[in-house]
């Protein structure tokens, strides 16, 4: 059902698709940025199902029960935090990606649609430990715009790989600007 909501606003609200996109894109972490509004929840799930990209969340589990379910259908993945074996958030996501061949697991680097300017970086390790790439989902409120920039295959070298990072993010319109800051510490100095 979101995914249907999803496209009809997406259509609705005059929004395109990029549709050019990096080669193998079937199994990789997804990045989600910028994320200043919950508006960009629906315009990234509807430029996903546009590409024909499943792509998959994590979400507690007991948001995956009756009748939200029916809301969230197949894009989410229940996370216990109550297990009694203590794993994780991190482990767990990583564990996803031996149990599905083919998995995008979108991530928020921001962590919150308020401005911060300190990227949580666990996606980076993520896929390292996972040995996937990362893909640079957006979505871009000055053109409308939703697609997937470039695969990053995850050298070792943090500051390098995000700085490439942050130049690609710095080039997106999010909805509210004054709430998105790409993360000083990995944005080159002219």
């Amino acid at each position: 059902m979101l995914k249907w909501l999803s496209l009809l606003i997406f259509k609705l609200h005059g929004w395109k698709i990029d549709s050019n996109l990096p080669q193998n894109l079937k199994r990789c972490v997804m990045l989600a940025a910028p994320h200043t509004s919950n508006w960009d929840m629906f315009y990234m799930i509807a430029g996903f199902a546009k590409l024909r990209i499943d792509i998959k969340f994590t979400i507690k589990k007991e948001w995956t029960r009756f009748p939200f379910s029916l809301f969230f259908g197949s894009i989410t993945i229940p996370i216990d935090r109550k297990k009694k074996e203590k794993t994780g958030k991190f482990d767990e996501m990583v564990r996803l990606f031996n149990l599905y061949p083919e998995i995008v697991l979108i991530i928020t680097p921001e962590g919150t649609r308020k401005k911060v300017t300190t990227w949580k970086t666990g996606f980076y390790a993520m896929a390292i430990e996972a040995g996937v790439p990362i893909g640079l989902g957006y979505v871009d409120y000055k053109t409308k715009t939703a697609g997937v920039g470039k695969l990053i295959y995850p050298s070792g070298n943090l500051e390098a790989d995000m700085q490439e990072i942050m130049a690609f993010y710095q080039t997106i319109t999010p909805k509210f600007p004054e709430l998105f800051s790409t993360d000083p510490q990995y944005t080159k100095q002219a």
